[in-house]
């Protein structure tokens, strides 16, 4: 009797970062410029294929990382945010990706990697919206990352990533306004945040700003769980209504 022979699929393995900061008060992706087929000339996330079969996930998102920002390991807020495999996502063949959220304040401009052609900030509404299109299924990790960047705004101390070592209240709260966004109301913004004990503590003598009292600086606090948590406000119906179709089809798969 004959024995079918089984041999594994070949798959190939890849890390992808949705690398996020502020730009002038503005929520921003870095994309980069493919120089290479497929989808040549298009924009994309940054990241690659795993240099060697020894190469640990997490140690090729860390040298994605210092390639494309020169950021190194605790410099930055680096967490893996999902696996994606679908089977026609890469015309090359079989191509897992495992996408890592990467998060830091005031970075600089970027310089394209051996494989890119250029590499830019670019608004995240612009991603989102559909205005900007990817390659591969890039857009949806974006879409993907920034939703989970929102939510972890709720109830973790994920947004002091976005700020320096010292911040003040006010660039705190815009923080939440670009990565919410939304415009938040400065009072009670600032009762709430003061009601969470641990998120941020006072940290020596104010910044002067334009004119007035200097306004008082923090640091992040202990605490990287918010009790009570921020709640993001429930968005109108009218920014509801603002989705593409594609927009409903990726969030109901």
């Amino acid at each position: 009797m004959q024995v079918d022979v089984w041999s594994p699929t070949p798959v190939l393995l890849t890390v992808d970062l949705v690398i996020l900061t502020l730009r002038e008060g503005r929520l921003c992706v870095l994309l980069v410029e493919r120089g290479e087929d497929p989808f040549r000339g298009m924009p994309a996330l940054p990241g690659g294929f795993l240099n060697h079969a020894g190469e640990e996930i997490l140690d090729a998102a860390h040298r994605e990382l210092s390639e494309e920002t020169a950021l190194v390991a605790g410099c930055v807020h680096l967490e893996q945010l999902a696996t994606y495999g679908g089977a026609g996502r890469d015309p090359r063949g079989r191509v897992v990706s495992v996408a890592h959220l990467a998060i830091a304040p005031g970075l600089p401009e970027p310089v394209a990697g051996t494989d890119a052609v250029d590499a830019a900030w670019v608004p995240a509404d612009a991603v989102l919206s559909g205005e900007v299109e990817l390659a591969f299924d890039h857009r949806r990790i974006v879409t993907d990352g920034i939703e989970r960047a929102r939510t972890k705004l709720e109830f973790s101390a994920l947004a002091t990533a976005f700020c320096g070592e010292l911040f003040t209240i006010a660039e705190l709260q815009q923080v939440y306004e670009a990565v919410w966004g939304t415009e938040l109301d400065t009072r009670n913004f600032y009762r709430k945040v003061q009601a969470v004990k641990g998120f941020i503590v006072p940290a020596g003598p104010g910044r002067r700003t334009t004119g007035g009292r200097p306004a008082r600086l923090y640091r992040a606090g202990p605490k990287s769980v918010l009790s009570p948590p921020l709640i993001r406000p429930v968005p109108s119906r009218t920014e509801e209504d603002t989705g593409t179709e594609e927009d409903t089809r990726e969030e109901g798969d």
